[in-house]
């Protein structure tokens, strides 16, 4: 028997080219998005994969439990500390939003 494969053969793959797939930095497959006039990176992250951390938003202040599907976005040129994390939603309508969320009159400040 021979072995599966797991990808079509031919030219017309709908996949990442070689070019967008950095996988040696920061783990994980991402692709560059143009935001504010600067590149950012952004990386899919499945809700299997958070292993039991909790996260906060920046596009809406709220968490984002273990185990839910997100985006980790930060700009090209930065370091590891400037990574955030974003619902996939929020990541989507972020050129919609204002430029401060805005908290009920009894919401905690994180």
């Amino acid at each position: 028997m021979s072995p599966r494969r797991n990808r079509p053969k031919g030219a017309g793959l709908s996949g990442p080219s070689a070019d967008e797939d950095r996988s040696g930095r920061y783990g994980g497959w991402h692709v560059t998005e143009t935001w504010q006039g600067e590149d950012w990176c952004v990386r899919h992250v499945a809700g299997a994969s958070t292993q039991g951390k909790t996260y906060r938003c920046p596009g809406c202040d709220q968490s984002i439990p273990s185990g839910v599907p997100h985006v980790v976005a930060w700009p090209q040129y930065a370091g590891v500390d400037d990574r955030r994390h974003w619902h996939k939603a929020c990541w989507n309508a972020k050129d919609r939003r204002t430029t401060r969320a805005q908290r009920s009159r009894n919401a905690p400040r994180y």
